[in-house]
């Protein structure tokens, strides 16, 4: 199949994956195509839990085709608007207020962390993975969020030790810092990943997106706020359908089924 990107659906999840095997490069054209597609699956109410792979099993991403920052910097105007881009699209996905999942295994460098940065779950490879911002090596430095993200993730002193060190950790390191959520062979992450797209998909999509809109970003509100849009949720979700099948089905001691009004 052709094109940057795959793009499938099944049910109430959208799948990305990145079309560039074994390497899934994030080019040019990948960009362009990924920040269409993310203002699309914004609007879709239909579409209630995102997971982003790669192609193959070798790599999820080696990031930025750096051959191409020339031909960015000469389309775009400046390479600050080709971060910017990049910068912008990360957002977009962060502050979605649906849940989106990456998953990690092969190579997961530069962009190819940046990016499952801004999503809401990362599940990583037991084995094989190589996860890190190596820019060090290059002589530069993270320009997608990688070094605030990282550092709101896993903290000060484990985001120094990875980029200052161009250091590449495994699955199960990167489980240990809390950099993932969890950890599966290779041969069932996606599968795993799907499974658990599916599993948010069927909660009940306002109170999935009033949770997000309080817990994402909590780190930079006071505890007055959190609490203020917490009691926003309540109200915004007060007597809904969902809510109402919710308590329906705790009465009848039956498993809810939410998402049909």
């Amino acid at each position: 199949m052709t094109g940057p990107l795959i793009f499938t659906r099944e049910d109430a999840i959208a799948i990305i994956s990145i079309n560039d095997a074994p390497y899934n490069r994030m080019t040019l054209e990948f960009m362009d195509a990924l920040e269409v597609l993310v203002d699309t699956i914004a609007m879709d109410k239909t579409i209630r839990a995102v997971v982003v792979t790669g192609e193959g099993i070798d790599n999820f991403s080696v990031g930025m085709n750096l051959k191409q920052l020339p031909e960015g910097i000469k389309v775009k105007g400046s390479a600050e608007a080709v971060f910017d881009q990049r910068l912008a699209v990360i957002s977009k996905i962060e502050n979605m207020n649906k849940p989106w999942i990456a998953t990690l295994f092969g190579y997961c460098l530069g962009g190819g962390l940046e990016l499952p940065l801004g999503c809401h779950f990362r599940l990583a490879a037991e084995e094989g993975a190589q996860i890190g911002l190596p820019e060090m090596d290059l002589g530069a430095v993270p320009a997608w969020g990688g070094s605030a993200r990282l550092s709101k993730c896993v903290g000060s002193h484990h985001a120094l030790d990875l980029i200052l060190r161009a250091k590449k950790i495994s699955g199960p390191e990167a489980y240990r810092i809390g950099l993932v959520h969890e950890t599966w062979p290779l041969n069932q992450l996606k599968d795993r990943a799907i499974s658990l797209a599916h599993e948010l998909a069927k909660q009940p999509a306002g109170a999935v997106r009033s949770m997000m809109s309080v817990i994402v970003g909590s780190e930079n509100r006071s505890l007055d706020e959190l609490l203020a849009a917490e009691r926003s949720a309540v109200n915004a979700n007060r007597g809904t359908p969902d809510s109402q099948e919710g308590m329906m089905a705790f009465l009848e001691k039956r498993e809810p089924i939410f998402n049909r009004d």
